[in-house]
C-alpha cells in the first residue's frame, strides 16, 4: 500500500544554501507567502476553492463574522431588531464602511450580493426558502420579511465555509450567480491589485487605507477587529516545494502555507521557523463520485470500493506517520458537536481488494471506463490523488488518470459531461474544519441532484433530514438527526470520507498575533 507520497516532486537535498534568490528581503511593511494552490478564479460565489475563500476575505466583509466557538459577531452589521415573532429582522450597518472605490457601503449593497449569495451557497439557498421580502428600508438599514422564523439566519450571514456571504457594490452583486465576477471590489481590510495580477506567478494585495474595522469583539476566526499591518501582501505562487522551502529558509518569503511532511522535518531544524496548525481543527479528505454517468452512478459500484479504503493510506500520504497529525473520520469534523461512529464500520476492520473486486463482479462491472482528476500542485488533493490512482489500478478498474494543475482541475470538475465528452467519474479533494461541522454549509452531503456540488447525487433522504436540522429545537436533537444523516451517507455514498488532518503551515517566528483558522492576514505583524 501506498503510505507516502513526494506530492510536489521536493528532495530533502534541495534545502541546501546554493538556492537562487527570489526576491529581495522582506521588509517590515511586506508580506510574501506561498499559497496553497494558485488563485485561477476570483469570485468566490462561483467556486468553493478554498483559495478563492482566502482571497474573498483579503478584501471583503460580511455583515457578520464567524468567532472560534462558531458564533456569529457582527461586522458591517451594527446590530439587528428581530420583531413580529422573529419574521421580521432588521439588520443595521455601521457608519464609516466604504468600499476601495470610495463608496460607502449601503444596504442596497448588502441586498445584491445576498441574493447572488443565496442563489449559491447551501447555507443560502436553505435561508431563501424562509425569505418572502429582502429590501433595503434606507442606506443603513435592510430587512428580511420571513414566511416563518429561522433560528439559523445571523450563524447563515457568518458563514466561514466556501461561498461566504460577502458584501460587494451592487453594481457587481448584480452579475449572475452562475456567472464569474471579474471586479474584486470590496470593503475589506486589503485592496486587490489586479495591475500586478500574474495567475500562475504573482498576486498582491494592499492595505486599505480607509477600512473601518468593527470595535466589536476581539479577533477570533472571522469576527472582530481586523487591522492590516502590513502596507503590502504578496502571495507568491511556487508550485515546486523544495524552491518555496528555500525561500523560506533564506528569508525571502515569510510563509508557507503548505509545506509538505518530508520538508517539514528539515524546516523544524531552522530555529527562525515555527511549524504550527494552521486550525485548531482538523480537515477532511473525502473521495467524490459523480452520480450522472457510469460507473458510479451505480449505489452497489460506489459500495464496492468500501472494503479497499484504508484511510490511513490517503492520510498519511499528507501528513506523514507522525502521530496525532490524523485521525479516522465520518461526515462531520471529529471533535466538535455532530460527530459520530454510525456507518463507519464499512471503513473499520481489515481491508480487502478481494472483497472490493468481488463486489465490483457483483455490481456488474465488466471493464466500463473510469476517470480519475486530479492536481499535481496542492498538497492535500494532490497527495489523496495519488493514492487513489494507485488503488484503482490495483483493482482493476478500466482508469484513466488525469493530472493537472489545481485550476483546471476546479473548472474540469464542474463538467457534466460523460467520459467520452472529457468528464470525469471521481475527485478527491479536503474541506476546512468549519466546513463540515454541520448540515448547513455542508456542500458535498447535499442531495438535491443537478443543484448539488460536482458529483451532483440525487438523495431525497439526505435534504430531508437537513431540512429537520435546520428546525431542531435543541442539540441532542440535532446529533440525533446528524446520526441519521450519516447512516443514510455511508449508504448512499454521495462520497467517501478518507479522513481528517491537521494542516501544518511554516512561519517565520517574527511573525506573532496570527489568528488561527486559515490563511488570515489581518492582526498579522511583525515582532
Amino acid at each position: 500500500m501506498i503510505r507516502r507520497r513526494h506530492v510536489l516532486g521536493a528532495a530533502a537535498a534541495a534545502l541546501g544554501p546554493a538556492m537562487p534568490a527570489l526576491a529581495q528581503p522582506s521588509g517590515s511593511r511586506v508580506l510574501r507567502m506561498v499559497p496553497q494552490a494558485n488563485l485561477t478564479s476570483l469570485d468566490p460565489i462561483w467556486t468553493t476553492a478554498n483559495i478563492t475563500r482566502n482571497h474573498g476575505y483579503m478584501v471583503y466583509d460580511n455583515l457578520y463574522g464567524m468567532d472560534a466557538g462558531f458564533r456569529p459577531q457582527p461586522q458591517l452589521a451594527e446590530g439587528h431588531a428581530v420583531e413580529e415573532d422573529g419574521r421580521r429582522v432588521t439588520i443595521t450597518l455601521r457608519a464609516g464602511p466604504k468600499f476601495h472605490d470610495g463608496e460607502p457601503v449601503r444596504a442596497a449593497d448588502a441586498v445584491a450580493s445576498l441574493r447572488r449569495w443565496m442563489k449559491r451557497s447551501p447555507s443560502g439557498q436553505k435561508l431563501a426558502e424562509f425569505v418572502d421580502d429582502l429590501s433595503a428600508l434606507d442606506d443603513r438599514r435592510l430587512q428580511f420579511r420571513l414566511k416563518r422564523p429561522f433560528p439559523f439566519l445571523l450563524p447563515a450571514l457568518a458563514q466561514v465555509s466556501n461561498s461566504p456571504a460577502f458584501i460587494m457594490p451592487e453594481r457587481i452583486a448584480q452579475t449572475d450567480a452562475f456567472q464569474q465576477i471579474r471586479d474584486s471590489t470590496g470593503s475589506g481590510p486589503f485592496r486587490f491589485k489586479r495591475d500586478e495580477f500574474n495567475s500562475g506567478s504573482l498576486v498582491v494585495y494592499e492595505r486599505n487605507p480607509d477600512y473601518s474595522p468593527t470595535t466589536a469583539g476581539v479577533p477570533s476566526l472571522t469576527a472582530g477587529p481586523k487591522s492590516a499591518h502590513f502596507d503590502r501582501v504578496e502571495w507568491q505562487i511556487i508550485t515546486d516545494a523544495s524552491t518555496a522551502a528555500a525561500a523560506l529558509q533564506n528569508g525571502e518569503i515569510d510563509w508557507f502555507e503548505q509545506p509538505p511532511p518530508e520538508l517539514q522535518t528539515l524546516l523544524r531544524r531552522n530555529r527562525a521557523l515555527a511549524i504550527e496548525a494552521i486550525d485548531p481543527l482538523p480537515l477532511t479528505g473525502i473521495l467524490r463520485f459523480n452520480h450522472l454517468h457510469a460507473p458510479f452512478d451505480s449505489k452497489r459500484m460506489r459500495q464496492a470500493l468500501l472494503p479497499a479504503i484504508d484511510q490511513a493510506d490517503f492520510m498519511q500520504a499528507i501528513v506523514g506517520t507522525e502521530p496525532g497529525l490524523w485521525e479516522r473520520a465520518g461526515v462531520f469534523t471529529p471533535g466538535t458537536p455532530l460527530a459520530n461512529e454510525v456507518g463507519l464500520e464499512a471503513l473499520s476492520g481489515p481491508r480487502s481488494l478481494d472483497r472490493a473486486k468481488a463486489l465490483m463482479r457483483e455490481a456488474g462491472y465488466t471493464n466500463q471506463p473510469m476517470r480519475l482528476v486530479g492536481p499535481t500542485d496542492i498538497l492535500a488533493p494532490a497527495a489523496m490523488t495519488q493514492v487513489c490512482a494507485d488503488l484503482v489500478r490495483r483493482l482493476g478498474f478500466n482508469a484513466d488518470i488525469v493530472l493537472t494543475d489545481w485550476g483546471t482541475t476546479v473548472q474540469r470538475r464542474t463538467s457534466r459531461e460523460p467520459l467520452d465528452k472529457g468528464g470525469w467519474s471521481i475527485i478527491l479533494t479536503s474541506f476546512s474544519s468549519f466546513d463540515f461541522v454541520d448540515p448547513s454549509a455542508h456542500f458535498p452531503l447535499r442531495g438535491n441532484g443537478t443543484s448539488a456540488w460536482p458529483g451532483w447525487p440525487d438523495i431525497p433522504a439526505l435534504e430531508t433530514l437537513r431540512d429537520a436540522w435546520f428546525v431542531a429545537p435543541d442539540l441532542p436533537e440535532q446529533q440525533r438527526i446528524a446520526r441519521e444523516m450519516q447512516r443514510v451517507a455511508m449508504d448512499e455514498l454521495p462520497y467517501i470520507p478518507v479522513g481528517s488532518y491537521k494542516s501544518l503551515t511554516a512561519i517565520r517566528r517574527d511573525l506573532r498575533d496570527r489568528v488561527p483558522g486559515f490563511a488570515i492576514f489581518w492582526n498579522l505583524k511583525r515582532a
